[in-house]
C-alpha cells in the first residue's frame, strides 16, 4: 500500500427536513386545526482517529464525503427522522487543518479520538409551530437549514519513540530491519528510501518501542531539496531522534560536519526539533578498524559532551544493534 500522509477533502454535512403543512382531516373533527410535523436535523460528520490505519490512501479515492440529510416532518405532527451522522476513520496522528483560514481544528492522536467537523442543518417548522389565537390555521412552513460544508486537509504525523536522522545510506532502513520485524525496502543506492517505516522493538521480554524511519536528508532539505524535508514532520512525533552516520572511509572532520549539517537541517525546520536529538550513532563499523572505531567514538563523545550520546553499530552486521536498543529503552523508561 502507497503512504500517503497529506491529503484535501471536502465535507458536507446533511441538511436539515422541510416542515410539513398539514391540517387533520377527520370526520369526527370538521375544523382539526394544523398538524404538521418539523423537519428531521441533518447528520453531521466527525472525524475519528483509530490505530488499524497508519497511512491516509483511502482518500486516493473519495475526496467527497456527505452525510444523510433530515427527513420532512408528517402529519399528525409527526418530526421527521434525523439523518444519520457520517464518522470518517484516520490514523492516530492526523492533524486537521481548516483549507480556507489555514488553521488547525484538531490533532487526533489517540485511539477513538473524536471531532466533529461539520454541523448537520437544524429541520425546518411545520404548520402546527406557527399557530396562535390569532392565526388558527396558519399556512407558513420553514425549510431545513444547510449543513455546513468544508474543506480539509489532513496531514498524518507517524506517531513512533524513536526517530531515525540521517543522510541517503547512511544505513537506517537496515537498523530498523534489524531490530524489528518490519521489512523496509534495502538497496545500493540513495534514496531507497521513499516512504517512512515504523517497526516494533522488544528490547526486553516485557517492554517495546516503536522506531520510524524517514527518507534521507540532503544538504538543503529544509528548503526542499531531495525527499527528506516533506517526511521531517515525522519526527517531530518522536519521543527522541537518532542521527545515523555512515563512518566508513571518513575521518574526524568529515563525521563533524555531516553531524552540523544534519543538525542545520532540522534547526531550519523547526528550531525545537533540534532538542530531540539526543543519539549519535556511527554505523558501518565492520569496515573500519576497532582502534579507529573507538578514537572516533572518544573524539565525538568530547566534542558533543553533554549533547550527543554516542554508540557505533553495523546494522548490516546487526553488530551492537541488541546493545544500543537495550540502552535507548532504559534512557526512554527514565525520562
Amino acid at each position: 500500500m502507497k503512504f500517503i500522509d497529506e491529503v484535501v477533502i471536502d465535507v458536507t454535512a446533511g441538511n436539515g427536513g422541510s416542515g410539513c403543512m398539514s391540517f387533520r382531516r377527520l370526520k369526527n373533527i370538521p375544523k382539526g386545526g394544523p398538524d404538521g410535523g418539523d423537519g428531521g436535523k441533518g447528520g453531521s460528520i466527525f472525524l475519528r482517529a483509530t490505530n488499524n490505519l497508519n497511512t491516509l490512501s483511502k482518500f486516493r479515492y473519495q475526496r467527497s464525503f456527505e452525510a444523510e440529510n433530515g427527513k420532512r416532518g408528517g402529519s399528525q405532527n409527526k418530526t421527521g427522522a434525523d439523518g444519520k451522522d457520517l464518522y470518517i476513520e484516520v490514523p492516530c496522528g492526523t492533524i486537521i487543518m481548516d483549507l480556507d483560514s489555514d488553521t488547525q481544528i484538531a490533532d487526533l492522536t489517540t485511539e477513538g479520538a473524536e471531532q466533529c467537523i461539520c454541523l448537520g442543518g437544524e429541520g425546518g417548522s411545520g404548520n402546527l409551530k406557527f399557530k396562535s389565537s390569532t392565526n388558527r390555521s396558519p399556512t407558513k412552513t420553514t425549510k431545513g437549514k444547510d449543513g455546513l460544508t468544508k474543506g480539509l486537509r489532513l496531514e498524518l504525523r507517524l506517531l513512533a519513540d524513536i526517530g531515525l536522522l540521517g543522510k541517503p545510506n547512511a544505513g537506517k532502513s537496515s537498523l530498523v530491519e534489524a531490530v524489528s520485524s518490519a521489512k523496509p525496502k534495502i538497496a545500493d543506492y540513495e534514496f531507497t528510501t521513499l516512504y517512512p517505516s515504523l517497526g516494533v522493538v522488544d528490547y526486553s521480554p516485557l517492554s517495546s518501542f516503536v522506531i520510524s524511519d524517514i527518507p534521507g536528508l540532503i544538504s538543503g532539505a529544509s528548503k526542499g531539496v531531495g525527499l527528506g524535508i516533506q517526511f521531517l514532520k515525522h519526527l517531530s512525533r518522536t519521543r527522541i531522534v537518532l542521527m545515523v552516520i555512515d563512518i566508513f572511509d571518513k575521518e574526524y572532520e568529515a563525521v563533524i560536519k555531516e553531524v552540523e549539517e544534519l543538525l542545520k537541517e532540522v534547526r531550519e525546520y523547526n528550531a525545537d526539533l533540534e532538542s530531540n536529538i539526543v543519539w549519535l550513532v556511527l554505523n558501518k563499523v565492520d569496515l573500519i578498524d576497532k582502534e579507529e572505531v573507538d578514537r572516533l567514538v572518544k573524539e565525538l563523545e568530547l566534542n558533543y559532551k553533554d549533547k550527543l550520546r554516542v554508540s557505533s553499530i553495523s546494522a548490516a552486521q546487526r553488530k551492537g544493534t541488541k546493545e544500543l536498543m537495550r540502552d535507548i529503552g532504559r534512557y526512554l523508561e527514565s525520562c
